[in-house]
């Protein structure tokens, strides 16, 4: 690798990106975006063609592809950088057609629990609209088969005696804790904003059901071992899911008491 004076640093690139510096750290570890060259002081410097190889990769990100894939997608001598822009383009205007739908369903959601009438409650398909009915049954299988009955029952209750303004609030208080995690992912898991934010999430999880921290570790494992919830936390900001999980389990140990 040739030394050189002029590039991006890994700072100026994660800022213009919007990943994290340790995100650049681990494509460059793992091989998947090797900077071009180093300053003469041994900083990552780089250059036009690893801000495209960058872009790509967050495309591939965007629709879920494991790192490890992108890898070898970008590295076949036959890859077609304008084929594989044609075809994000494609997948992404599916994907916003299903977002679209799915946010319908939230708007109509919203304006059911909003209602004065108590009497009129959300259906099981207005909640799974923009689902498929095969989602819908495996969502509610998994549910039964994966989770403790009383816990689901619990939430349950909680969830139906909750105001409207309960609900709302709640719902903004995990959007807030989530996009705060994201902005925290260049800190270590015991820095005391880190583990405030987890104190939150904490917080928030137990206005469902009462969490030990032997269920907080479930919930730990959780996060990075299902596809789906993975994909949730790593769509606000790429890595969010393994940065998450380390905090969680911190907070586990060191601050949760077992009963």
């Amino acid at each position: 690798m040739e030394t050189v004076r002029k590039g991006y640093t890994v700072s100026q690139l994660a800022k213009l990106a919007g990943v994290s510096v340790r995100t650049l750290h681990h494509y460059d570890e793992i091989g998947l975006l090797v900077p071009a060259a180093r300053s003469d002081a041994g900083y990552r410097l780089y250059n036009e063609e690893d801000l495209l190889r960058l872009q790509q990769i967050l495309f591939f990100r965007e629709l879920d592809f494991p790192l490890d894939d992108i890898r070898q997608i970008l590295d076949d001598p036959a890859f077609n950088p304008l084929a594989a822009l044609e075809e994000h383009r494609r997948l992404l205007h599916e994907r916003a057609g299903r977002i679209g739908r799915l946010l319908n369903t939230i708007d109509r959601t919203i304006a059911k629990l909003t209602e004065n009438d108590m009497d009129d409650k959300v259906t099981d398909e207005d909640l799974y609209a923009g689902f498929s009915k095969e989602q819908q049954q495996r969502y509610e299988r998994e549910v039964r088969e994966q989770y403790d009955p009383e816990l689901v029952a619990e939430s349950n209750r909680r969830v139906r005696n909750m105001t409207k303004t309960q609900w709302q609030a709640l719902k903004m208080e995990g959007e807030e804790v989530h996009q705060i995690l994201a902005g925290l992912m260049d800190r270590p898991m015991d820095d005391p904003e880190v583990q405030a934010a987890i104190a939150r999430h904490y917080a928030m999880m137990n206005q469902f059901y009462p969490v030990s921290a032997e269920i907080y570790r479930g919930l730990v494992q959780l996060y990075t071992t299902n596809d789906e919830f993975r994909a949730f936390y790593d769509n606000i900001r790429p890595g969010l899911a393994d940065f998450i999980q380390p905090a969680m389990a911190y907070y586990a140990d060191h601050t949760l008491v077992e009963e």
